[in-house]
């Protein structure tokens, strides 16, 4: 009996240890296998994220690019409406965009289109008095062209992003 209480015993230390180091090695495996299954879950949500925010960005920039051309609208159609609108305007003044009474107008007071904020400057134009040609300095300045710049801005995160648009407009019915 005492032989067989012996056997049963170093059967039962070699069977324990034997479910407890294989047990240890499954433990190692569920923990390896959770790992990788976090990481690829990390990079997924990751790689989304980043999937938004360039479409946002993507998605803006189409915006800027329409408020852009409605910007240079705007300002073909207040000079449309008379050459005065354009004429009387200050120089290197901010003016914005606004659409009243049926009509587009040009405005001191600053206004947003969604997260946009679209601005129109005039700058005077002057021509070589020889070729007549635009010159960036000295000339003569023509009175009947100015120089239109458009700019859409909006923030994107923590950086203000700008489109600009740069046209001549001209005194077409004088």
């Amino acid at each position: 009996m005492h032989t067989f209480l012996n056997k049963l015993r170093i059967f039962s230390r070699q069977h324990l240890t034997r479910v407890s180091v294989s047990g240890g090695f499954m433990m190692i495996e569920i923990l390896v296998a959770v790992s990788i299954i976090a990481v690829f879950v990390l990079a997924a949500m990751n790689v989304a994220q980043k999937s938004i925010v360039v479409a946002r960005q993507s998605l803006h920039t189409s915006q800027a690019k329409f408020l852009l051309e409605e910007g240079a609208e705007a300002a073909r159609i207040v000079r449309d409406n008379a050459w005065a609108n354009i004429s009387a305007l200050v120089v290197g003044t901010n003016y914005y965009p606004t659409y009243t009474g049926g009509t587009w107008t040009l405005s001191a007071t600053s206004n947003t289109v969604g997260v946009f904020t679209r601005k129109v400057v005039l700058a005077n134009v002057n021509r070589d008095d020889t070729s007549k040609d635009i010159v960036a300095s000295g000339g003569t300045l023509d009175d009947g062209i100015k120089l239109v710049t458009v700019t859409v801005s909006w923030l994107e995160g923590s950086t203000t992003v700008s489109k600009t648009l740069q046209f001549y407009l001209a005194d077409i019915f004088s």
